[in-house]
């Protein structure tokens, strides 16, 4: 499936869609930087609360197919623009970390 799609069906506010047909190949969830580093695969939808700059970082080191922000969470100017500028997608839900990692791993 595809980061377009998941932003579809999951019902997800597009904030940069810098890949469109980037495949998504499973979900990860956590909000503490160094897990994300070690733990997190290429290809996934990271769900999380954290939307700066480090988030940014974080997602192109790790070659993720898109970031989710949930809960509402904000992403900040300077992390929006280093998002457009490294091809890194972010979606935003309303939905808590829970409730939109599942709508994703279900679309999946």
């Amino acid at each position: 499936m595809t980061v377009s799609e998941i932003a579809k069906i999951c019902n997800l506010e597009v904030l940069n869609m810098a890949e469109p047909e980037k495949g998504i190949s499973g979900v990860f969830c956590c909000d503490l930087l160094s897990i994300v580093m070690g733990k997190a695969f290429a290809g996934c939808a990271w769900v999380t609360v954290m939307g700066n700059i480090n988030s940014i970082a974080v997602a192109a080191l790790a070659d993720m197919a898109c970031i989710i922000l949930a809960d509402g969470a904000a992403i900040d100017e300077v992390a929006l623009t280093k998002a457009r500028e490294q091809m890194i997608t972010v979606l935003k839900s309303k939905n808590s970390i829970f409730e939109t990692a599942l709508a994703v791993h279900q679309a999946l």
